[in-house]
Parts: structure tokens; sequence; C-alpha cells
């Protein structure tokens, strides 16, 4: 299983644990063509991230959020606190089962910093506590996820997946990370993880959003090379594409409009198909 952050190496079957940091998340939207230069030139000062292989692995996230969106108006208003209640798998769904590795986070913005938490649970135990209001990790966290899915009537709203490359900081950088997401896709069905169902592309397919995070300050080589490549920062949410792109929301000035796309139709595929 290839991970993200601290949760790297974790092993099946330990009792779940909290996990938390903060840091500073920065965007852009890359040109498809163009990663490969990008990434030649970061890795002069990064590595690849060891659980990271070529070509990348898959990320799949389903996003909780009230009947009225509260969530997703939140991240449109620009609320200094705001935050976003979700199951994360990272892997491919072929063989996702009960007993697969999940987390169940809740992931919040206070003012400029993105805070993460979250603990690790078997995939069905994750869905007892999220579908089911099973308080089955009965830790602070579980209980303030349980309080918050029954307090505002939460339910599963869309599903994001897409495929990932993580760089790390070495030496003086060490807590840098840069990742590259591509073929970024959604639903608004068939939440299930392990059920064989189609999405449609959220953002543009020949586009890849590159995503610069620090526990402090962005290194200035960074913006060096964001600024020779012309690149401007982007006020993007993968959560905000699904809900806009499957019309459960009016279209806002964070969605990437269909115009980028190469044809115009919005293609689908098959979620099992990274």
């Amino acid at each position: 299983m290839a991970a993200d952050d601290d949760e790297t190496g974790l092993a099946r079957g330990v009792a779940s644990r909290l996990h938390a940091f903060n840091r500073y998340e920065i965007k852009y939207l890359v040109a498809n063509e163009d990663v490969p230069a990008i990434r030649s030139e970061l890795a002069r000062r990064m590595d690849r991230d060891e659980h990271s292989p070529p070509g990348g692995y898959g990320v799949w996230s389903l996003y909780y959020d009230t009947p009225a969106l509260r969530f997703y108006w939140e991240k449109i208003e620009g609320l200094k606190f705001r935050r976003k209640l979700r199951i994360r798998h990272y892997g491919e769904l072929d063989a996702v089962t009960d007993d697969s590795d999940v987390f169940v986070e809740i992931k919040q913005r206070v003012n400029r910093v993105t805070q993460k938490r979250r603990v690790r649970l078997p995939y069905g135990a994750a869905r007892r506590l999220c579908d089911g209001h099973e308080l089955v990790d009965p830790g602070p966290f579980g209980q303030e996820v349980a309080d918050l899915l029954v307090r505002l009537d939460l339910r599963p709203t869309v599903i994001t997946g897409y495929r990932r490359e993580a760089l790390k900081g070495r030496d003086q950088d060490v807590g840098l990370r840069v990742t590259f997401d591509s073929r970024i896709r959604g639903r608004d069905r068939d939440f299930h993880f392990g059920t064989a169902a189609e999405n449609r592309y959220i953002i543009p397919p020949r586009l890849t959003v590159m995503e610069v995070k620090v526990n402090e300050r962005v290194p200035y080589w960074i913006t060096d090379l964001m600024a020779r490549r012309s690149l401007s920062v982007v006020r993007i949410s993968k959560y905000v594409q699904s809900v806009e792109a499957h019309g459960k929301a009016p279209r806002s000035v964070f969605h990437v409009p269909e115009e980028a796309l190469p044809d115009t139709a919005l293609p689908k595929e098959n979620a099992r198909v990274l």
C-alpha cells in the first residue's frame, strides 16, 4: 500500500492511533507535458518518496457533508475556519475489503494553516462509524467524528480519486513535500470503495495539480522555480470540483472551466482503473 505523509509503513492490525499535523499547502495547475521537466528540476534538491513508486499510487476519498452542503459553502465563502470529513484509501481499489486499511480524517483550515487529524481503521469499521454511527473508536477523535456525523446529519456526498506522485525534501528542506496529482476524477453515487463504478473527470485530464506542502515557509528556490515557469497559485479543491462537476451546486469562481478540456465532452472511465 502506498501512502502519504505520516501514514507510511503502518502495519495492518495495530490498534488505531490519532495522527495530527499542521502545514501550509500551495497549489498550482500544470499542463501534463510540463510535469517531467518540473519534476526533474525538483529532483536536484528532493528525493522520490520511498512509498511513491514510478507512476505513482492511487488516492481515493469519500467526502461527507450536510444535506445543504455546509462544508462546501464554507469553502466557497472563504471562512477562516472550515473543515471536511472524509474516509481516505491509499492504493488500488481492486482488492478493497472490510479489512483494508483506510483513514477517517477531519481536515480543517484555520486561517492559512491546514490541519489534519485522523485515525487508521479497517474499512468495515470506518463504514460502521461514518455510515452506521457506531462508536468503533472510543477515543476523543472518534467521539468528535461521531458527534459531527449525528449533530450535522452528515452523509456521503462525493468521491474523488487520482494518481499521485510524491517527492520529499532533503537536507535543510526536511519537511518539504511536493505532490503531483493527475487523472483527477469523481462520482456522486456508488459510495463503496469496492464497487466497480464509473467516474468522470472533475479536472481536465490534460492538467495536473501540483501541491507544495511545508511546515513553515516555502523555500526560495521553489518560488523561484514557479516564477520562472510562470505558474500562479490557484485556489482549487478536489471536493469542490466534484460537487460542482456533478451539478450538486452552481459552479463557482474556484471551478476549472470545461473549456480547458481538450474535447467538449467529459470522458468517463471505470473507477478500478487508475
